[in-house]
């Protein structure tokens, strides 16, 4: 298998929001405690996988939202005239 060469370093996905969930995410970036502890020691396909994950992981948040804003029948970016409320 021919392997691509990296020019760039990985950057670090922390945006400086660190405090995490009851199951250790971090809200900010959304890697877990082992992923953020470990990252400086991994290789560039650890990191890749890393991604991967963070990225599945804000795409079923997204899916979560989307889910609660239909249960609740309204979407939070709509403005709702006065006279519909009564």
């Amino acid at each position: 298998m021919n392997q691509q060469f990296e020019l760039f370093e990985i950057a670090n996905p922390c945006i400086g929001l660190c405090q995490s969930n009851k199951k250790g995410y971090c809200f900010g970036c959304l890697r877990s405690r082992p992923e953020r502890q470990l990252w400086h020691d991994m290789t560039t396909e650890q990191r890749h996988e890393v991604l991967r994950l963070v990225s599945g992981r804000k795409r079923r948040i997204e899916q979560m939202k989307q889910r609660k804003s239909e249960q609740l029948g309204f979407e939070f970016e709509e403005e709702i005239e006065m006279g519909e409320l009564f």
